[in-house]
């Protein structure tokens, strides 16, 4: 039971949303627009607030549903634990060649499952340095370091070690955000050159 648990979490957290509006909405593969990332920022970028939306309502939902299996499941699991076994999922999706999102609105949906408080603690975070740096990058590893601080005030070592991996986690996959950011190449949320990366939706009239 814990294995099939854990897979149908990793398949749960691998249903590449992205990807899939991009695909049959747009006719486009997003992972060759924008910054490249199936997830929902970039999404934003390239297809605009209601496709981003839509992403984010389903990633974060995957994550919550992955959480709450062993509940579901009356398992002896830990929810956390179930749940990032999503976000892994996410980050490298047996469904899309393993080239996933980034993480954050799965993380997100794991710990409204899970510990309200790691995800108010962790997305507020994630608001403030956002606003304050205007890169979303930065916003995400705040994620990551607000959850291992909070750790550090938690019984027990377990989560600090998982917060541990999970920063490092983080810093791997935003590698080519800090790589921009040294280069002066990373865009700020405010970039109004940002826009020039839309695409328009696909004119299902015109194909008729």
């Amino acid at each position: 039971m814990t294995f099939l648990i854990y897979m149908a979490a990793y398949l749960i957290g691998s249903i590449p949303t992205a990807l899939l509006i991009g695909k049959y909405a747009f006719g486009i593969d997003i992972r060759d627009h924008g910054s490249n990332n199936p997830g929902a920022t970039n999404t934003l970028r390239v297809l605009g607030k209601r496709a981003a939306i839509v992403v984010l309502l389903v990633d974060v939902g995957k994550g919550a549903a992955a959480a709450a299996l062993p509940v579901l499941l009356n398992a002896e699991l830990d929810p956390l634990m179930v749940g990032m076994v999503a976000v892994a999922g996410h980050c490298f999706p047996i469904f899309a060649g393993f080239r996933g999102g980034k993480a954050i609105a799965t993380t997100a949906g794991v710990l409204l499952t899970s510990n309200i408080w790691m995800f108010l603690i962790a997305y507020i975070a994630f608001v403030a340095v956002t606003y304050a740096t205007k890169y979303v990058f930065f916003g995400s590893l705040s994620v990551g370091a607000s959850l291992l601080i909070y750790s550090f005030f938690t019984e027990g070592s377990e989560h600090e070690l998982i917060f541990s991996i999970f920063l490092l986690f983080l810093i791997f996959l935003h590698r080519t955000n800090i790589k921009n950011f040294i280069g002066n190449n990373e865009p700020k949320i405010n970039d109004k050159r940002l826009k020039d990366d839309r695409v328009p939706p696909r004119d299902h009239k015109k194909r008729a």
